[in-house]
Order: structure tokens, then sequence, then C-alpha cells
């Protein structure tokens, strides 16, 4: 039964730093799922406190939330609609082809062109774009802390 749940817990906890970065997978959760794995094997049932696995649950909850509404958020605070924010997305899933500059650019240069085709100028598909990558950055970042934290805690419980 260990060998069982510390594979899963592994596999949820490599798809899901995965997660982080593609927008199509629940990143934060499945890393969670992934300490609840380690937390069920026998052999680590005392490792991890079950406070410790429902705090954590309630945060990669909040996070997840946070995630899908902070792009949202920073394109309405710079004026942009929903096809800047799926612009952003698109731009993202295509960024991943280039590595971390299409990463770091792709949802930016979505973003932009999707000012562009829902008919804003210049300036402002640029405004929008920016409102787009700082929602989306922020949301990165808050996904990657709660990722350091989880993994944190699996590590300190398999030492």
């Amino acid at each position: 039964m260990d060998i069982i749940l510390i594979t899963l817990s592994v596999i949820f906890l490599l798809v899901g730093m995965v997660g982080v970065i593609v927008p199509v997978l629940p990143g934060v959760p499945l890393c969670w799922f992934g300490l609840l794995m380690l937390k069920l094997a026998p052999s680590f049932r005392d490792e991890i406190s079950w406070t410790t696995l429902i705090v954590l649950g309630i945060i990669a909850l909040v996070v997840s939330i946070l995630d899908n509404l902070l792009p949202m958020w920073g394109t309405k605070q710079m004026g942009g609609n929903k096809t800047v924010v799926w612009g952003a997305t698109i731009g993202l899933i295509v960024g991943l082809f280039f590595g971390l500059l299409g990463i770091i650019f792709g949802p930016f240069i979505g973003a932009f062109i999707g000012g562009i085709v829902s008919g804003s100028k210049l300036l402002s598909a640029t405004k929008h774009a920016v409102g787009a990558f700082v929602g989306f950055m922020a949301g990165l970042v808050l996904k990657f802390g709660v990722v350091v934290v989880i993994l944190f805690f699996y590590v300190r419980a398999l030492l």
C-alpha cells in the first residue's frame, strides 16, 4: 500500500508542478493531493498533521480561485475585456512551446492581440495587455509560493 500511495503522491506532485505554469492543469490542488497521498501512506501517516493538510487545502483552493480571477481583475483595471483575458491564456499556451521567454511574454503578446482583435487602439491594447500580464504574473507567483510551501512539508515528511 505504501508504494502505491507514495507513487501516486509523486505523480500528483510532478503533474501539479507542471500545472503551476500550464493553465489547463490545476497545479496547486494536484500538489496538495500529492501531499494528501503521502499522508495516507501508512509509513508517513504521522509525519504531516491533519491541521497542516486542511490549512494547505484551504490555501490551495483560495489560490486556485484567485489565479482565475487575477488576470480578469488586472484586465478590467486597465479597461480590457474577456477577449484580452482569452488572448493572454492562448498566448501562454503558445508560449509554452518557446521556453521560459514564451511563458513570460506569451500572455502579454496574446492579451495585446486580444485587445487589437476586440477593436482597441494600439495604446489601449497595450494597456489592457499590461493589466492581463500583471494579473497573470500575480497568479503565477501565488501558485509558485504555495507549491513551495507544499513541497517543504512533503520533503520534511520524507526526511
